[in-house]
């Protein structure tokens, strides 16, 4: 039988070798030694650091954010691009944007190497593909109008590379998240978001701590993002989209809590409002007739708080 040799392996071997995320943590040699209370013990020590790391990480996570505040104010989008772990955070933080912030599908959309299908199983070979990445871009329209993050924790990823370098080639924002400082996604990023959160508590199982730091910057990405366009009030999600029967009560809940009125009074605002929550928090706040209001707050660009300040005495300093 022929064994064929991979030539590119030494080369890829010489990489992970350099890589602090692939490296072996000497704090949990003995992992497979442990009881089960020590060895969620030992997970969670590990996952403790990773705040720590992020946290180091905001000067970059704000220049983020404000480039991507700026795309949304263009109309331009935010698209997440990954592969494996890193693509499946991507999409998990895009498709819960429009329950949340109720934002249209389309202005924050998530890309994975091999498709939908990769959401549940690994499609052979396309995280290597970068031709694939510049393709589902020009599919999706890319402009110089939106942000492109591309997410790997090694900061390897061709597919990821592949897209940033497209992205500056189309005059789009190219944001590089990874946890290995030194990567090529972060030296083709216009904005290099690191968070080297080390190796592993298990060696080269980077959907724990790289994944918990990349989760934890995407989050900070669109919610900071959703809150500097008007998708907040105090620090109440006024932009839910009541879907459900938890979210209807939710809604209730943030106009009584916005308002500090009583249930029947937030319920009967949601419904002459048809359970716009900005708007029946306005009207329970001012008493103003609700077509007033809503050309107020349109007037606002929907910044509650700067609606809300209009309408009374002693206006609150807001920062939008």
């Amino acid at each position: 039988m022929e064994i064929k040799v991979n030539l590119q392996q030494p080369q890829l071997i010489d990489d992970l070798q350099l890589m602090s995320s692939e490296g072996r943590n000497p704090d949990t040699m003995d992992l497979d030694l442990l009881d089960t209370k020590s060895l969620l013990v030992a997970l969670n020590k590990e996952d403790q650091k990773v705040a720590h790391v992020v946290h180091r990480a905001i000067p970059e996570i704000t220049l983020a954010v404000e480039k991507i505040v700026s795309a949304f104010r263009k109309g331009g989008r935010l698209i997440y691009v990954g592969a494996g772990t890193s693509g499946r955070l991507g999409v998990l933080d895009a498709v819960e944007c429009p329950p949340t912030f109720s934002v249209s599908e389309h202005q924050i959309i998530a890309l994975i190497a091999g498709g939908e299908s990769a959401m549940y199983k690994a499609v052979e070979g396309a995280e290597d593909d970068p031709v694939l990445a510049i393709t589902e871009l020009k599919a999706c329209n890319l402009c110089k109008d939106d942000v492109v993050v591309g997410i790997a924790a090694s900061g390897r990823t061709p597919y990821t590379i592949s897209a940033l370098k497209y992205a500056k080639e189309v005059g789009a924002v190219a944001v590089g998240v990874s946890c290995n400082s030194g990567s090529e996604l972060l030296a083709e990023a216009d904005i290099a978001i690191c968070a080297e959160v080390g190796p592993e508590a298990l060696t080269g199982s980077t959907r724990l701590k790289s994944g918990t730091a990349q989760k934890l910057i995407l989050n900070m990405l669109t919610t900071a993002s959703m809150v500097k366009t008007g998708k907040s009030y105090e620090n109440l999600m006024v932009d839910v989209h009541a879907s459900n029967e938890k979210l209807k009560a939710r809604a209730v809940r943030i106009v009584m809590q916005a308002s500090a009125c009583d249930m029947h009074t937030a319920s009967t605002a949601l419904a002459k409002t048809s359970n716009n929550v900005k708007l029946a928090i306005l009207l329970v706040l001012t008493d103003l007739p609700i077509e007033e209001a809503a050309v107020l707050l349109e007037s606002k660009h929907g910044f509650l708080r700067a609606a809300v300040n209009d309408s009374i005495d002693q206006p609150i300093k807001i920062n939008v």
